[in-house]
């Protein structure tokens, strides 16, 4: 009853007339982001967050979660009609969305992406609500010990579940913790790294410029280089009929979303998982346990519902570990998270007795941005179309003003101009490597935490670095995170051994 009271609560936060503007406005920019090739969620954000700071910080994390869930949605519209993947967490849905266009079935493609993203996301919400509070109270068990375990076992997940290069995927950890310790000691106080007294370095570097820098730039340049010629649209229009005929086929999909919802919520909890392996994940068990598997990638509308309920659900599974633990489950809400730091609030089970309002009214948002998004999705289908349309030139010299303004609005520094070019050359380079960037993001974001609770647990113990494992919840962490490490290793030597027992030909 408690939880319902907070709930009815955050949705008096969550309905007011300005909250309800910007779950509107936020849902409808990030259903364009989402839709636009190159673009995507975490650019979204990064691009739009600078903006926050004119609205209270319950409005600013409403606006944020709103486009990213519309980002969500939209990432479904260009990958069925373009055949390109607004982001990566709809690559799945272009393997029967983008066949179903091409029969004539877009605008059933399309309000099967939108009914199934809204099932996806109704769904988590609700198991949201429902572990947001047992979670937070396991957390106020933690302490510096604990904090630093769970930040490492952050990290190690990356490097066990990410599915990236480990190598790269270790170096770009690394370079981000470097870059998390520039400025003044946390202790000290004296100045580290700050490149020959850069006075510009003294503050540290802003994961706002670095998320910029390598989202915002780094994707314009990238794309820019790799899309050399405009794909074609395929034209889609939204009837009563089609709408009904939509509304009929997703009655018979109940399973599979609602295995797609239950399997997005808990992977996207996890961090470094996110929405992408959620949404893959959730399209091979619906292969795998459908009726007729072999139309699967010609056109199935299964193959459509499922990764669209998944990465929905993955989206709002991510939010829970950054809300109650402070460790963000995606890039996303790595962004989020800094968002918060910048605003004064620190997330964590404290934030739940400190700031309910904040935490309920974001809470209750999501219900509220989940209506939004599947109404706005449907009736807006015939402009997205249009919008695509849209010369590649010209909306990369909008997102490039965008990239330049929201850098240097928050701290009016050119040196934070001059770090967003270089981080975006840097990122579009690491990019061309095939060098995954989320990590050097999250490293950036949690670096000053792991190590503020490392050194607070070395100062309490005395410098005993045993106290790490003989703590009950901290030493689980760590046996987590050795295991997440060497999981690469167990794969390689398994994938070794059974290339060596293969028979000979």
């Amino acid at each position: 009853m408690d939880t319902l009271a907070l709930l009815a609560d955050g949705f008096a936060t969550s309905l007011s007339p300005l909250n309800l503007m910007i779950v509107i406005l936020g849902v409808t920019a990030g259903l364009f982001i989402g839709a636009m090739p190159g673009l995507g969620s975490v650019n979204g954000v990064a691009i739009v967050l600078p903006l926050t700071f004119i609205v209270p910080p319950s409005s600013a994390i409403i606006l944020l979660a709103a486009i990213y869930y519309g980002a969500m949605y939209g990432g479904a519209i260009s990958s069925i009609l373009l055949g390109i993947p607004g982001a990566s967490t709809a690559v799945a849905t272009t393997f029967d969305g983008r066949p179903m266009a091409q029969q004539g079935k877009a605008g059933l493609a399309l309000i099967a992406a939108a009914v199934a993203s809204f099932i996806g996301g109704t769904l988590s919400v609700v198991l949201f609500t429902l572990f947001a509070v047992p979670l937070a109270d396991l957390a106020l068990a933690f302490g510096p010990a604990e904090e630093f375990a769970l930040v490492l076992m952050a990290f190690t997940t990356f490097v066990g579940l990410g599915g990236d290069d480990v190598l790269k995927t270790i170096v770009m950890i690394c370079l981000g913790l470097v870059l998390s310790t520039v400025g003044l000691d946390l202790i000290s106080g004296q100045p580290r790294l700050i490149f020959g007294d850069l006075p510009g370095f003294f503050s540290g570097i802003s994961f706002l410029v670095l998320a910029i820098g390598v989202y915002g730039i780094g994707e314009i340049l990238y794309t820019l280089e790799t899309s050399r010629t405009a794909p074609q649209v395929t034209p889609a229009r939204i009837t009563l009929k089609e709408l009904s005929a939509g509304m009929r086929a997703m009655n018979r999909l109940w399973k599979t979303m609602s295995l797609g919802s239950f399997l997005g919520f808990f992977v996207g909890m996890l961090p470094a998982a996110g929405a992408t392996p959620a949404a893959l994940m959730a399209y091979g068990i619906a292969r795998s346990t459908s009726k007729e598997p072999h139309t699967f990638g010609k056109g199935n509308i299964e193959g459509v519902a499922a990764p669209e309920t998944a990465n929905n659900a993955a989206s709002t599974g991510s939010l829970l570990p950054m809300l109650t633990l402070g460790i963000p489950g995606s890039p996303t809400t790595a962004l989020l998270l800094g968002g918060m730091v910048m605003w004064g609030l620190m997330p964590g089970p404290m934030l739940f007795i400190e700031q309910p309002d904040f935490v309920w009214g974001l809470i209750s948002s999501l219900y509220t941005a989940n209506f939004a998004a599947v109404a706005i999705n449907i009736a807006l289908i015939p402009l997205f179309v249009w919008a695509l349309r849209m010369p590649f030139t010209v909306l990369c010299a909008i997102v490039i003003v965008l990239c330049i303004v929201g850098g240097f609005a928050p701290s009016q520094k050119m040196h934070d101009v001059w770090l967003i070019a270089g981080f975006g050359v840097a990122g579009y380079l690491l990019r061309k490597a095939d060098y995954p960037l989320a990590p050097l993001v999250l490293a950036l974001v949690l670096g000053p935490l792991m190590e503020k609770s490392f050194r607070q647990t070395l100062i309490a113990e005395q410098g005993n670095v045993l106290a790490f494992i003989e703590r009950p919840l901290s030493g689980t962490f760590i046996a987590l995170a050795a295991l997440f490490f060497v999981l690469p290793l167990v794969k390689y030597l398994r994938k070794g051994g059974s290339r060596s027992i293969a028979p000979a030909e």
